[in-house]
C-alpha cells in the first residue's frame, strides 16, 4: 500500500504525526531544524504547501548559500 502524503490525501491530523516522524528523524543526525524550516513544516500541517514544495524550498535555501 502506497503512503499518501499530499494535502488532498490527508487530514490535519495526519499530516502532524508525518511531521513529528521527520523533525524526529532529523534530530536523531542533526541539530534542530531552523525556524524557517518548522515555519514550512506548519505550512504543510495547515494543508497550505506540499512536501515536495518544502523540498524545493529548503535545497533552494541551501543551494543559494542562504544557510543562515
Amino acid at each position: 500500500m502506497k503512503k499518501k502524503y499530499l494535502v488532498s490525501e490527508t487530514t490535519v491530523e495526519e499530516r502532524k504525526e508525518i511531521v513529528k516522524k521527520a523533525l524526529g528523524i532529523t534530530l536523531l543526525g542533526a541539530d534542530m531544524p531552523s525556524d524557517d524550516v518548522l515555519d514550512l513544516a506548519k505550512q504543510y500541517i495547515n494543508g497550505q504547501i506540499e512536501i515536495d514544495e518544502i523540498q524545493k524550498r529548503i535545497l533552494a535555501k541551501y543551494t543559494q548559500g542562504g544557510n543562515d
